[in-house]
């Protein structure tokens, strides 16, 4: 790799290291795992660089990268344990609300209940605001694959949050 390709590679990871975080964490909900699967994607993409870099999509690659990742890290005996210790959210500020971070949380826990493939096309395509084509493109699926699991990904989260809430009302009958 050559100084000029090695700086535009250190620019394009430093301005998106955060947004990679985030979206690994969506994807295994847990804080370790998704430095790990972080670590994982950049290095691959480092190898790969001159290919990733002619993609037409580079952020739908590198997104693609961190899905597989996730894919064969669960695939992994040693990545079958579960963490115990749930995120901190840093509840004195001000810009975020108790019940959002409540929201977020049960959301997070529905997500993390669905099949990986299912959970890693729900993150690419909503989280990671990815097209249809892109989603399908980064997981290597058809695009019909894509659209199928991300209705049924969908529909198993209506219905989780629908037995979540009976759940909550019998509680409180």
């Amino acid at each position: 790799m050559n100084k000029i390709d090695e700086s535009e590679f250190r620019e394009f990871v430093t301005t998106r290291m955060d947004a990679w975080r985030r979206a690994a964490y969506l994807l295994c909900r847990d804080w370790h795992g998704a430095d790990d699967l972080v670590g994982i994607m950049v290095g691959r993409l480092y190898r790969h660089w001159s290919l990733a870099s002619r993609a037409d999509s580079l952020d739908a690659y590198v997104h693609g990268i961190l899905a597989h990742a996730f894919l064969d890290e669960r695939r992994r005996p040693w990545r079958r344990e579960t963490a115990e210790a749930e995120p901190r959210y840093d509840v004195t500020n001000p810009d975020v609300s108790m019940y959002a971070i409540e929201d977020r949380s049960a959301m997070l826990a529905l997500v993390q209940q669905l099949p990986a493939r299912r959970r890693a096309v729900i993150v690419l395509r909503f989280y990671c605001d990815l097209s249809v084509a892109q989603t399908a493109s980064a997981l290597g699926l058809s695009e019909g694959t894509v659209k199928s699991q991300c209705a049924r990904g969908l529909e198993t989260l209506r219905q989780l949050m629908v037995t979540q809430a009976n759940h909550v009302v019998e509680e409180w009958i």
